[in-house]
């Protein structure tokens, strides 16, 4: 893979990994584009070129350590000194940060479960770009959805399996080209109860042991066969780096947006994409 289209991609995920739009969709709509074109690129549902669209996505894991620093270190600070205190008292209360620490194991497992089972079936959407307007489609009415829930009322405390359980769910079914992994577990966060600010920072700390269980499953597949030969490591360092640069930008104006429910904005973008996709749809696929 060339650099610059290391650099393109790197940019194309950092800028759409945190807008409600579907990041990996974009990812294999360009890598379409470009193939079209005549450029050398491994087809979109290749396991290299699955693995450097998870190598981005950590890339912007990044971005959301930079961003949710603040919040961040004061939890795992709490997770490990809670767990401490409470295997020194048999029987008393799991303390809060523990057991959202827990819940969101379970929201990993769940995704995990649901991703290995249809894994097959959604590599198959990389390769036909109509599909990805089909749930691009389905993203915007989602989107739309939301910006008209009234204000929820659901605290970190009232985070129970449930709730867990669902947006494991619908971070698995996110693994989906076209169907946003940020979108959809903050709709379904939303859907549960959960006040914005707590369905934004649940998502996006949950987007840590999700992507990297990914990359892992993802490499043993890739580096099992022949490895990265015709992507190359300096491709996928570049788009890394790119990625999580971008993403910081990208990530503060989403969360702008979300506090103030404006996430409609998108809908007509992706709504317009999908359009995009169908009026060409038939030509990008060949």
């Amino acid at each position: 893979m060339a650099i610059w289209i290391a650099l393109l991609l790197g940019a194309v995920q950092g800028i759409f990994m945190f807008l409600p739009v579907s990041s990996t969709a974009h990812l294999v709509l360009v890598q379409h584009w470009l193939i079209g074109r005549g450029e050398e690129l491994p087809p979109p549902e290749s396991a290299e070129m699955i693995l450097f669209d998870l190598v981005v996505h950590v890339g912007t894991l990044v971005s959301i350590v930079v961003v949710f620093w603040p919040s961040l270190k004061p939890f795992c600070r709490q997770c490990i000194e809670g767990a401490l205190a409470w295997a020194g008292r048999p029987g008393a209360r799991l303390p809060l940060h523990v057991r959202l620490f827990l819940l969101g194991m379970v929201s990993v497992l769940v995704t995990g479960i649901l991703g290995l089972t249809l894994r097959a079936m959604f590599e198959q959407v990389f390769a036909t770009p109509v599909l990805v307007g089909i749930t691009l489609t389905l993203t915007g009415i989602l989107l739309l959805w939301t910006d008209l829930l009234p204000p929820r009322k659901r605290g970190l405390k009232q985070i129970n399996l449930p709730v867990a359980v669902t947006i494991g769910a619908a971070q698995g079914m996110a693994l989906m080209p076209g169907l946003s992994r940020s979108a959809l577990t903050i709709v379904f966060g939303l859907f549960t109860g959960l006040k914005r600010r707590w369905a934004a920072e649940y998502s996006f700390f949950l987007a840590i042991p999700t992507i990297l269980a990914a990359t892992a499953v993802q490499s043993f597949d890739v580096f099992a066969a022949d490895g990265v030969n015709e992507v190359g490591w300096s491709a996928l360092a570049t788009g890394f780096v790119t990625a999580a640069l971008i993403g910081i930008v990208a990530l503060k104006c989403v969360l702008f947006l979300l506090y103030r429910a404006r996430l409609m904005v998108f809908s007509a973008y992706v709504w317009a994409l999908a359009i995009v996709i169908f009026a060409g749809g038939l030509d990008m696929a060949i």
